[in-house]
């Protein structure tokens, strides 16, 4: 079952990462990167963790873009990766990035 979740884990990343770069046209969108994907393990839950290059401001508006493109990025997931369900998918700002060019 844990091998399940880490392979969903990597295809759902991958799949995000794409469907951000040629599929989302909002233009509040900055330069973003999908840095990882934690699936509970029932498969309902999927937190995507991404890193926003940019300023406060920048950042803001990326998250609320990422956000109002959430139906898009569950219907295409839905038709990219055969699931029975497709999860529910939050996003939280992955600071290590900026944390080690900080160092």
């Amino acid at each position: 079952m844990k091998l399940r979740v880490e392979k969903l884990q990597e295809l759902i990343k991958q799949e995000l990462s794409q469907i951000i770069l040629t599929e989302l046209k909002d233009p509040r969108l900055g330069f973003i990167t999908v840095t990882g994907v934690e699936l509970t393990g029932d498969l309902k839950y999927a937190k995507v963790y991404v890193s926003i290059m940019g300023t406060g401001d920048e950042i803001k508006s990326s998250l609320l873009g990422l956000k109002s493109g959430l139906g898009l990025m569950r219907r295409e997931i839905g038709r990219r990766i055969r699931m029975r369900f497709v999860p529910e998918i939050s996003f939280a700002l992955d600071t290590s990035l900026n944390y080690s060019e900080h160092i």
